[in-house]
């Protein structure tokens, strides 16, 4: 009996899907790395966060659709948010976000995505695990996500509270390097 051979130029709507959200992603990755308001950025990340939550839910991938969710979005975004609000950080517009080496910058950065591309392509290519709704995939997942992949969710955690805390130190005014106090036009 012979397999059906996929036609990639009739894609289906799951495929269409698919692309539509990738490109959701790419375009509102590129917004957060080229817009100069600092919350406009932190906005355009909760989209593309979103969109790559979303193309998890489209490969049958609810829990890591579930874990993008409340972890990139609920919690990196609203720790970044609360450190823009902690260390003041200018909100509107500002010329201090732009270092003049864009063109550096986008080498560097089409060079690194050059390298992780081909990499991911060559690490993967002959890995398929096929993630049929019912099937089991969330649980062979999970059990990876909490038995591979503890140490860097781990690691992870710990970096976000020193974050959070770098944050907080910045913010405080009575630790010698931190904010000045604001002064007032009274006396």
């Amino acid at each position: 009996m012979t397999e059906a051979v996929p036609s990639y130029l009739s894609p289906t709507g799951q495929e269409i899907v698919f692309l539509l959200l990738g490109a959701v992603a790419v375009g509102s990755a590129l917004l957060v790395v080229t817009t100069r308001q600092l919350v406009h950025a932190a906005l355009w990340l909760v989209v593309s966060f979103g969109a790559l939550a979303g193309g998890y839910l489209v490969l049958t991938a609810e829990f890591v659709a579930w874990v993008q969710v409340l972890i990139y979005v609920g919690a990196v975004v609203v720790l970044l948010l609360f450190g823009i609000m902690l260390t003041r950080a200018p909100i509107g517009r500002s010329a201090d976000l732009d270092s003049g080496n864009r063109w550096v910058a986008a080498v560097v950065a089409a060079a690194t995505a050059a390298v992780l591309v081909t990499m991911v392509i060559d690490g993967f290519r002959t890995a398929y695990t096929p993630l049929r709704p019912g099937s089991g995939a969330a649980k062979e997942l999970g059990a990876s996500v909490f038995s591979t992949w503890v140490l860097p969710f781990e690691a992870l955690s710990v970096l976000l509270l020193a974050a959070l805390i770098g944050a907080i130190v910045l913010s405080r005014t009575d630790i010698p390097g931190g904010s000045p106090p604001e002064q007032t036009g009274g006396s």
